[in-house]
């Protein structure tokens, strides 16, 4: 969910299914889902109003808005250091996945 909360596909807003439904839904205990959710709430992804439910919060709006800034930074440097498109994108895939072989130029 956190995920989905940071790539905008749960929009803030947007009301949980309660606890014990969505671990029906997902045949997980109700426990399991209760700690998915207060860990989400710490993360200050999400909001519970009691009876209200649980509400995602702007957090994740956020986020985005401070990745798209460093992604302009790293942008910008990029093209200070004359580094093309193709090899910063690749070194960006890089740093997501440290599996990954660095390019090699």
């Amino acid at each position: 969910m956190a995920a989905r909360i940071s790539a905008g596909e749960l929009p803030a807003g947007t009301r949980l299914p309660p606890v014990r439904q969505l671990a029906n839904d997902l045949g997980l205990a109700a426990n399991t889902v209760a700690r998915a959710y207060r860990d989400l709430e710490a993360a200050g992804l999400v909001e519970t109003r009691g009876r209200g439910g649980t509400i995602v919060t702007a957090a994740g709006d956020r986020a985005r808005e401070q990745l798209l800034a460093a992604a302009r930074s790293y942008a910008a440097l990029a093209r200070d250091l004359g580094i093309e498109i193709g090899e910063a994108l690749s070194l960006v895939r890089t740093a997501l996945d440290p599996g990954m072989t660095p390019p090699v130029k």
